[in-house]
């Protein structure tokens, strides 16, 4: 099935459109303007419950009847949203329940967005209210293509610790553990006199005197991340009810640690997401977005849709440069090249008032005819039309990165050995294989991983006993896997793992962690490897490991662990597990990466140019070579066996393809 059913076989292309900002002429410019640029999908209404609701006792729709029917008689179909995202003034004015509460008890007030609690009786009541509303008035409108629902949840209000919360809490707690003897054994209540009697008892984790329950925190994100699902059921369930044959989805953003994404996508009729690399970090990122692409397209291993990039600038910042001429256009086609079926950007039409009036829009805030950017987008317009055909293809990967949500929630809390940035150390593993044209998938560490030839698992900190199972059959079955330091700490429930480090992962490691080495700033530990002699200094990390049937990669240099395994192999069943245990830099993780890779049988797609990203989308007989120079100079990569057209130029490729700055291909392979 495509993304899109009313675009199914093109890809969609366009922007958030705010018309209830401006003033009705600005209107059929809006829509001339778009048709010139080849938009043909717009997101409507996202932050409009106001202007539909005005008061509790009166909706008016009126203007947006005329939006809609003004986009279909102009060839453009509508993501309509719900408008859930930010209730109108009225509401919190009158209803103080529905506003959040922070740990410390105050409450989160209009005057911005996302203030609500999720899970406020109040607002579900009238949201659900207006979400059948629009339902049932657009729901037989030729533009109606997909529906939005609400906006980047828990983007601002990741907690909520008011009375409906709290209460809810309790809720989900009775129906996971049934017991409070079972709920005092899992958060290990026998610690500081915390042992609970009854569940009114039971508080959100809130501002304490000093560090706070972490079973009871982690519960508490886990809840937190259900509560906005059951939110987004919620609406979706009355969509689905009244436009059956209508998708829904809503916008991810993947460095959102308050959601669960792969819990969550199951329930999304496609993955969407919101991409915003920051230009200061140069190359990085590019690699920002494509972590966040492979991640995304992971979640269902289906196409998605980038339904947020800046066209340029953004406001969030410290310091907020434009992208340059041609930057726009090159990570549009990233997203293609690793797995969207359209890209679509915030906003069409940059705001005159309001917080994000500075956020760049497809249109500017002068003349669209001498605008650099608008010519842009027109330019892209153009060639994603041209592109058509890789419409509903996908990548097929060999190499996994295990990056878990509960794993991130329990490595963020406090009392820890030492700070351990999870996906940021996701991110940099990730960087390897981006760099060398190696397509990844991210995955749950109990997932079905038979597809794979290497799975990567960074400071896999906790890990359920199943999980681990699932990890030793894979390489009992010839797989490899590479295990990095802090793993399989605790379990589910942030409960450490008696009998020895790495708890479930030792007899499938092969080793046992006695102690652990967090290094301050400037502090360093030479790390050598006994293969090619090379020596790196370790930072940040490092552990006292005794071998228990693995061999020895590498050793430590100094202090009182010196000459002790710092990297180990084991094998085990017809397979290899590795285990890093300290933090390398590039050089040194590069070094480690390249030897599992080769013991994985693991290559690159298409030996390329440093900065030159190459992806293959491919389904059935259709195959897409995807090739992006993001270098600043012409960059020339033999195609090899890579033989077809450039749906860009028309034209048919040699054995060597030479791509200016910032210059890119898309050849359909014979």
């Amino acid at each position: 099935m495509p993304l899109l059913p009313k675009l199914p076989s093109t890809l969609a292309y366009g922007g958030d459109y705010n018309p209830e900002q401006w003033p009705e002429s600005v209107w059929l410019e809006d829509v001339r303007l778009m048709r010139e640029a080849g938009v043909n999908l717009v997101s409507l209404g996202i932050f409009s419950w106001s202007k539909l609701q005005p008061a509790e006792d009166r909706f008016d729709f009126t203007w947006l009847d005329r939006v809609m029917d003004l986009l279909a008689q102009n060839g453009i179909i509508v993501c309509l949203a719900t408008a859930t995202a930010s209730p109108p003034p009225w509401m919190s004015a009158k209803y103080l329940d529905v506003l959040p509460v922070d740990a410390s008890g105050l409450p989160l007030h209009q005057g911005s967005r996302q203030h609500y609690s999720p899970s406020s009786p109040t607002y579900r009541r009238h949201a659900g209210q207006l979400v059948r509303r629009i339902a049932e008035r657009y729901r037989d409108h030729p533009a109606l293509a997909v529906w939005h629902v609400n906006n980047e949840y828990a983007c601002h209000t990741g907690e909520c610790h008011g009375p409906a919360s709290t209460a809810a809490f309790r809720v989900w707690l009775r129906k996971k553990y049934l017991t409070l003897d079972r709920l005092n054994a899992a958060w290990g209540t026998a610690f500081w006199s915390q042992i609970y009697g009854d569940w009114e008892e039971i508080l959100t984790p809130r501002r304490a005197p000093h560090d706070r329950n972490p079973s009871q925190q982690l519960d508490f994100r886990r809840f937190m991340s259900d509560a906005y699902l059951e939110l987004y059921q919620m609406e979706k369930e009355i969509l689905h009810e009244l436009t059956p044959g209508i998708p829904a989805t809503t916008n991810l953003v993947w460095f959102v640690r308050a959601i669960d994404g792969r819990s969550w996508a199951p329930h999304m009729d496609f993955i969407s997401w919101d991409c915003y690399p920051d230009p200061l970090t140069g190359h990085g990122a590019e690699q920002f977005a494509a972590v966040g692409h492979d991640l995304m397209r992971s979640l269902k291993k289906k196409p998605f849709l980038l339904i947020e990039q800046a066209p340029s600038a953004v406001t969030w910042r410290p310091v907020n440069p434009p992208k340059p001429p041609g930057v726009m256009r090159l990570g549009s086609l990233q997203a293609l090249a690793r797995g969207a079926d359209g890209v679509m950007f915030f906003q069409w039409r940059a705001s005159r008032a309001g917080a994000e009036k500075y956020i760049t829009g497809m249109v500017g805030h002068g003349d669209p005819g001498q605008s650099r950017l608008f010519a842009e987008i027109k330019s892209l317009g153009r060639e994603l039309r041209l592109l058509a055909p890789i419409t509903g293809t996908t990548i097929r990967s060999r190499v996994a990165i295990v990056f878990d949500w509960p794993v991130c929630w329990a490595l963020d809390l406090e009392a820890k050995p030492a700070r351990i940035d999870y996906p940021g150390w996701a991110q940099e593993l990730h960087r390897y294989f981006y760099e060398r044209n190696i397509p990844v998938d991210f995955v749950h560490p109990g997932a079905e991983l038979d597809g794979y030839q290497l799975v990567v698992a960074p400071a896999l900190y906790l890990l359920t006993k199943a999980d681990a199972a699932n990890l030793e059959k894979f390489v009992e079955r010839g797989g490899t896997l590479l295990a990095t330091y802090f793993s399989g700490i605790v379990d589910e429930n942030e409960q450490i793992v008696l009998g020895g480090y790495p708890g479930y992962l030792r007899a499938l490691l092969g080793v046992r962690v006695e102690e652990w080495i967090p290094y301050g700033e400037k502090q360093v530990n030479p790390v050598r490897f006994t293969g090619s002699g090379k020596e790196y200094p370790a930072e940040h990390w490092a552990e006292v490991v005794h071998l228990e049937g693995a061999e020895t990669v590498a050793t430590y240099g100094r202090d009182f662990f010196a000459n002790g395994p710092a990297i180990t192999a084991n094998r085990h069943g017809r397979g290899t597990a590795y285990y890093l245990s300290a933090r390398l830099p590039a050089p040194g993780l590069n070094e480690l990466l390249q030897l599992v890779t080769a013991q994985a049988g693991i290559a690159s797609l298409l030996p390329a140019p440093p900065n030159v990203e190459v992806t293959l989308r491919e389904e059935g007989r259709r195959r897409f070579l995807f090739i992006l120079n993001h270098g600043d100079t012409t960059a020339v990569v033999s195609l090899g066996s890579y033989q077809g057209i450039d749906l860009l130029t028309g034209s048919k490729t040699d054995a060597r393809l030479s791509l200016t700055a910032l210059g890119a291909a898309v050849i359909q392979l014979s």
